[in-house]
């Protein structure tokens, strides 16, 4: 059952991943002394990418969970349910990924209840343990077993915010968007763009993201500008594609949709 689950989970294809500095060697050091892995940065810059890469390059199955509000311990562990008319206990992806002993990746983890978060503590110190408490069974994970969550502090808050119990428990490491050069490239390599509209995307999206804090809450991601540009491949026009992949997923709002639609044709 859980060497099928392990494959259900698995990268079998090399995902493309541009690293930005010695993110990768630090995981796999993490990931060899069993350190749990924090992840910070913006939206769309690439730490999703990051943790299939590293799934595929250390050969384990990878089980993503993409947090919110509502998200119980029961929804991470596990539950009782009626199957088939019987009642039978169902891993939930945090108790099945330390069972196969994969890399167990937490996405947004500040949007998961408080009460949900604490589950995660006994697994991220020396216990590495997993207690379920409806069927009274300890997990011990296995060597291969990695957790990592991640967040964006651009969102932090009094109210979203890690505790200290929680982040003091994880090796940290601190994403941004690219450089210039780089996020060329990998424009080029995602959306087969070619040079100069790669670079025209990416000054772009450097003029938008100088509007953080000056009416936009975020400037436009790697993950937009790839958007845009698979647009353009397509053959949209750049001022099109930029407006429906960039321009209108950033605001409503009336005036800084005007600055940036400006900016738009100020480039193309």
């Amino acid at each position: 059952m859980y060497r099928r689950e392990s494959e259900d989970y698995s990268i079998r294809v090399e995902p493309y991943y541009a690293p930005q500095g010695s993110e990768i060697e630090l995981f796999l050091s993490a990931h060899r002394n069993g350190i749990p892995v924090l992840l910070k940065g913006p939206t769309g810059c690439g730490k999703t990418r990051f943790m299939e890469y590293m799934a595929w390059k250390l050969n384990l199955p990878l089980v993503t969970v993409a947090c919110h509000d509502d998200l119980t311990a029961s929804d991470l562990v596990g539950r009782y349910l009626i199957v088939g008319g019987e009642t039978q206990w169902v891993d939930g992806p945090l108790a099945r990924a330390v069972r196969v002993g994969g890399i167990c990746y937490l996405d947004e983890i500040v949007e998961a209840r408080k009460d949900t978060t604490v589950v995660i503590h006994p697994l991220a110190d020396n216990r590495r343990a997993l207690p379920v408490e409806k069927t009274g069974e300890l997990l011990h994970a296995p060597d291969s077993f990695n957790l990592t969550i991640s967040y964006n502090p651009g969102y932090q808050s009094v109210l979203k915010d890690l505790k200290q119990s929680t982040r003091q428990r994880f090796l940290s490491l601190e994403f941004d968007y690219p450089e210039n050069e780089l996020e060329q490239s990998i424009l080029m390599h995602e959306a087969k763009v070619d040079r100069e509209i790669a670079s025209t995307l990416v000054r772009f999206g450097v003029m938008t993201r100088n509007l953080k804090g000056s009416g936009l809450e975020e400037g436009a991601s790697t993950r937009l500008l790839v958007h845009a540009a698979k647009l353009i491949v397509f053959g949209i026009a750049p001022l099109d594609a930029c407006n429906a992949s960039i321009t209108q997923t950033l605001t409503d709002d009336p005036e800084n949709l005007t600055a940036i639609r400006e900016m738009a044709s100020s480039l193309f």
